[in-house]
């Protein structure tokens, strides 16, 4: 993780990127290099550069074939570069021995990732969440560890002391993870029982969803007059928010603030973190909000189905809300069924206020339709 220090750490980013044949008519990829530069400047770095390097087939060792290494180590040299991140998700001994090569510190996007949510979480379930994660991680660089050993074939120099504190690390892992999950366990009834009430009482549940950085805070704070964190980086919001606000006829419904999705978020991020999405699982209806001034809005709207299809929220209502209209239109045409919306100066509000109105009042209709049916 990135240390506290008094200047920010100077950055190499490097994508290890494998040889594909585009399928027909599929789209192109995401540009992850600059979702890495963002995320490691959201840490606190300042990147000095960065290369993608395409391969037929990745070096178990160290990801990367000599030459490259010795080119990256040059680079490494030339720029005063403190500090690789690798967008690839590397094994503890890859990690190790790209260290050794380079002389510097190397991390992957999941470590860059948990810091900056130890930087952002401020509640209590914020903090355990942050934990969750950052031990699930810990626990798999054990694991990994037990696997270098069980390569060398057991026996002579892999028993002894070393093996037993690694499995006393493990139970010690283990326990906190049952622990925290137990105290997630007691937040997420609380939660849900509170979402059930307001619902009993007549609020309808709205949730935020989208790709980080697509202004979603900015949204949640014009709509409901909240003072949300708002910042022009990713993971700016981690703890899920909650408030009322009011619908054009008068009547009003819950919106709930999510943490942003990120293209191919970890899998020990996706556990840890599911928290902070379960508001989505209460919700009547979602708001997929959209940066309509990236080029990259369709993958950045693609990379959202598909985390929300993994959650098994694919068949929630949604209305998709292309925002930052007031920043340009580079993302292209307004999806068909979109309603394109700033949520710093206002535009498009009350186009996107009706449209939620007519979601909830159709979703209503439908549960009641369901119940009498039933």
């Amino acid at each position: 993780m990135l240390p506290e220090r008094e200047t920010a750490e100077k950055t190499w980013l490097f994508w290890v990127q494998r040889k594909l044949r585009p399928a027909p008519g599929g789209q192109a990829p995401p540009d992850l290099l600059t979702e890495l530069k963002s995320l490691v400047e959201s840490a606190g770095g300042v990147v000095r550069g960065g290369q993608t390097q395409l391969v037929a087939s990745e070096n178990p060792a160290t990801l990367i074939g000599k030459g490259t290494l010795s080119r990256l180590k040059e680079t490494v040299r030339e720029n005063d570069v403190e500090l690789v991140v690798f967008q690839n998700l590397l094994r503890p001994r890859q990690q190790m021995l790209l260290e050794e090569e380079l002389g510097v510190k190397v991390l992957d996007r999941r470590e860059i990732i948990l810091d900056i949510f130890a930087q952002r979480a401020r509640t209590k379930e914020g903090k355990l969440q942050v934990e969750l994660a950052q031990l699930s991680f810990r626990m798999g660089r054990l694991i990994g560890g037990r696997k270098g050993l069980s390569r060398l074939g057991g026996g002579i120099g892999t028993r002894g002391p070393g093996e037993k504190k690694l499995e006393e690390d493990r139970r010690k892992i283990r326990s906190q993870i049952r622990q925290i999950e137990r105290e997630l366990d007691t937040v997420r009834r609380t939660r849900t029982l509170h979402y059930r009430r307001r619902r009993e009482i007549g609020f309808p549940v709205v949730a935020l969803v989208g790709y980080t950085n697509a202004g979603k805070s900015t949204l949640f704070n014009k709509m409901t007059g909240a003072d949300v964190f708002v910042a022009d980086q990713l993971f700016a919001t981690l703890d899920p928010t909650a408030r009322r606000f009011a619908l054009p006829g008068g009547k009003e419904a819950i919106l709930v603030d999510t943490v942003g999705f990120i293209h191919e978020l970890p899998e020990e991020l996706r556990k840890a973190f599911l928290a902070t999405l379960e508001g989505i699982g209460e919700a009547d209806l979602l708001v997929q909000v959209v940066d309509g001034s990236s080029e990259h809005m369709e993958e950045n709207v693609a990379s959202v189905e598909r985390i929300l299809s993994a959650l098994a929220f694919e068949d929630k209502p949604t209305i998709l809300a292309v925002n930052k209209s007031d920043l340009g239109t580079a993302g292209g045409p307004c999806p068909e069924g979109g309603i394109r919306i700033s949520a710093a100066n206002g535009e498009g509000m009350n186009s996107l206020l009706r449209a939620i109105e007519g979601g909830l009042c159709s979703h209503r209709s439908e549960e009641n339709g369901s119940m009498r049916r039933g």
